[in-house]
């Protein structure tokens, strides 16, 4: 709890745009929702050989997986709010339209039959009988629908259009439990307030209730605007980046405290980012150096003349006593060890994320270029599982891990791509539940072992230094080795689009500094 609370007093900017972001993403789409689904709920009462129909319609939507709505989504609306709001609009039609249909359905036709008698028109017995009687049952949809927004709306940071799921996401990277909760229970909460202000609502008998649905059309677009306060007063260069570069010691704020530029931050996962910033959606993002996406947007690196970033040269890591007893196992991954620059690992994640050619065979394609490839033993030995992050190197490099320990070894490999961010990784590999993985020396140095600041910089240029640091260090603090890089350098990097970087002459992070 400490923690936690210690969190939300760091970060407490931060928390309440999030917080209003999420209210605006919530209430815009259940405005849209109600102005959709209320006239419909009421045509459907005229036509009921529709009603059928049209309510299955908005049941099978209900249905849709939400993290595959919006993957479906981006492709026609692209990243951001658009996709967010309509998901979400999307899931509240069904109780608003189910409960106004219910609602008026269900009034006495005896109380109809009497206010037709008296003289009343269609339309009059509408505004002055039905929805009256109807409101409170109209008010229990929007009160689910309500609900139910505030819950999916974590999910639209997954497509950069923020709200409290960027502290889920972000937590999740990081396998940082504080950072989860601190997006958790505060959208719990606006869940739990909603719902009992609603609540209140709905128990109000019908005259007051109607009485009130005035102020409630003027309630729900001012909070609907909530989305936008944060990014009306936001400074600086609007920014497009990963959950976990916001999340480590040597992502967002190393580089925010190095350079003191100011971001307008969108999180989006690493498969969006690129995108966005081709499409002009945001202006920077946090690249990864030898990123096939690099060449094919056309985006400029920008050199990091401060050393915000230190090296991140690539290696396998296992156990020590693993290495120490299987020496033909860490000969076979030494095949690697300084085969693969900078340029080649493009090439290579090029040809998987564009050519869209499977990382097993790019990772055969390549050893046999390099003379390394051998056919499966297939001698049934012990099993070997292989880890990585959630990122297409990292698919790369455990294919050729396997292949060369399949070729060279009794071995058998199990493999694990894609177990999420850094820190998963490592602690699967100290718990036993994978023996190796792909690994970078500079987030070994800054991210698993937080040096001292005057060590930070005294090797943060040195490349060789670094290594040796965190072999080290990993050997002694953990008992993992660190066989030999593989030798690129895929650094973290802020990158832009050439023809924005050119326009404005920006040509380094320092460049950043003071033109927005």
């Amino acid at each position: 709890m400490g923690e936690l609370i210690t969190f939300f007093s760091d970060n407490q900017e931060k928390v309440i745009e999030q917080v209003l972001e999420h209210i605006g993403l919530t209430f815009i789409s259940l405005l849209l929702a109600a102005v959709i689904a209320i006239p419909a709920g009421i045509f459907i009462t005229r036509r009921p050989k529709l009603s059928g129909g049209v309510l299955a319609f908005t049941g099978i939507l209900q249905t849709i997986p939400s993290i595959a709505l919006l993957g479906f989504l981006i492709p026609i609306l692209g990243i951001g709010l658009k996709p967010a709001i309509f998901a979400l609009f999307l899931y509240a039609l069904l109780p608003i339209l189910r409960n106004t249909y219910t609602g008026i359905s269900e009034v006495d036709a005896a109380v109809k039959e009497a206010a037709l008698g008296i003289g009343l028109s269609k339309g009059q017995l509408l505004r002055q009988v039905e929805l009256p009687l109807a409101l409170p049952v109209i008010f229990a949809g929007l009160r689910t629908a309500t609900v139910i927004n505030v819950g999916v709306a974590t999910l639209a940071a997954y497509i950069g259009a923020g709200g409290l799921g960027e502290f889920i996401f972000g937590g999740i990277a990081l396998n940082n439990a504080t950072m989860i909760l601190a997006g958790a229970l505060p959208a719990a909460l606006l869940a739990i307030i909603f719902d009992q202000l609603l609540a209140l609502l709905q128990n109000t008998n019908a005259r007051k209730l109607s009485k009130a649905g005035k102020p409630l059309l003027l309630i729900i677009p001012l909070l609907s605007s909530a989305y936008f306060w944060p990014q009306a007063y936001a400074p600086g260069w609007s920014a497009g980046f990963p959950p976990e570069f916001m999340g480590r010691p040597d992502g967002y704020q190393k580089v925010v405290d190095t350079y003191g530029v100011d971001f307008t931050t969108t999180i989006l996962n690493n498969a969006l980012m690129y995108k966005a910033v081709y499409e002009g959606e945001v202006d920077v993002i946090s690249g990864y150096a030898t990123d096939g996406r690099v060449e094919a947007y056309n985006l400029r690196q920008l050199e990091d003349d401060r050393h915000a970033f230190p090296p991140y040269y690539c290696a396998p890591i296992m156990q020590k006593k693993l290495a120490e007893e299987n020496k033909i196992l860490t000969e076979a991954l030494d095949l690697l060890a300084g085969r693969i620059n900078d340029s080649v690992m493009t090439v290579l994640n090029y040809r998987v994320d564009f050519d869209k050619i499977s990382p097993e065979q790019v990772a055969r394609d390549f050893l046999k270029a390099e003379g390394l490839w051998k056919s499966d033993q297939n001698q049934g030995g012990e099993t070997l599982i292989i880890g990585s992050k959630i990122f297409t190197e990292q698919y790369i490099l455990v294919e050729l891990f396997s292949q060369l320990i399949n070729g060279y070894t009794d071995y058998d490999v199990d493999t694990r791509p894609g177990l999420g961010g850094t820190k998963i990784c490592f602690d699967a590999l100290r718990n036993g539940e994978i023996d190796l993985y792909p690994e970078y020396t500079g987030t070994g140095l800054q991210v698993l072992l937080d040096p001292p600041q005057d060590t930070l910089e005294r090797i943060i240029t040195q490349p060789d230094a670094v290594y040796r640091y965190v072999s080290r260090e990993f050997e002694a603090q953990y008992g993992l080795q660190w066989l030999g890089p593989l030798g690129f350098n895929n650094t973290y990097a802020l990158m832009m689009r050439e023809a924005q970087a050119e326009s404005m002459n920006v040509k380094t992070i320092s460049d950043l500094v003071g033109q927005r």
